[in-house]
């Protein structure tokens, strides 16, 4: 590796974030782990990230379909409101509009468990369901983008704004993760090529 120039891409620690001191309800884990599902639009998704700048921090909150990977709904934020989730889950209802009885997972953070959030997760009658607490595994699809996002990207650059931030994390997301990039889940399709092969055979 030393010849070549090449360098290895390195884990970093894992940080909880999820604030769970709240008064609101905490919904039953309906997932418990089970994260490979049959048809696009049954469960998803949900989780927050944090990503720095020179200006301070810019927080990335996303939706995820279970069933191709595919990020349906995300939004970027300077504050952790619940508003950044809101964004993000509205975004993806108004993509895929969803049938009654979806699974919503998400972890047990106030940006989930305000009142806000579920009621619209009631008005389009999804199925809520939270992970135990500190318990990343519980929701490891979405810990897993995160990974990737910042392996692949966020760890390789230096942003000198949070508009630069972004513009770089909207391309990886709607012109590189979801169009191009291969996923071996999916049998090395993109999670749009991967949903465009399931519609075809059916």
């Amino acid at each position: 590796m030393r010849r070549l120039g090449l360098i290895a891409k390195r884990r970093r620690r894992f940080h909880i974030t999820t604030n769970s001191k709240h008064c609101f309800d905490v919904h039953p884990n309906l997932l418990e782990r089970n994260f490979s599902v049959d048809g696009p639009d049954q469960v998803w998704v949900s989780d927050i990230t944090y990503i720095w700048t020179d200006e301070g921090w810019l927080f990335l909150a996303t939706v995820i379909d279970l069933f191709s990977r595919k990020v349906v709904g995300w939004s970027m934020s300077e504050s952790l409101k619940s508003q950044i989730a809101i964004d993000a889950l509205e975004m993806a209802i108004a993509a895929r509009n969803p049938a009654p009885g979806l699974i919503h997972h998400s972890d047990r953070g106030v940006q989930y468990a305000c009142g806000d959030y579920q009621k619209i997760i009631r008005r389009a009658g999804m199925r809520p369901s939270m992970s135990r607490k500190g318990d990343c595994w519980d929701n490891s699809v979405a810990e897993s983008f995160f990974s990737t996002l910042k392996k692949e990207l966020v760890w390789r650059t230096k942003f000198t704004s949070r508009e630069q931030a972004r513009r770089e994390i909207f391309e990886f997301i709607e012109v590189f993760y979801n169009r191009q990039r291969m996923h071996s889940y999916l049998g090395y399709l993109s999670p749009v090529e991967f949903e465009a092969a399931a519609t075809k055979a059916a």
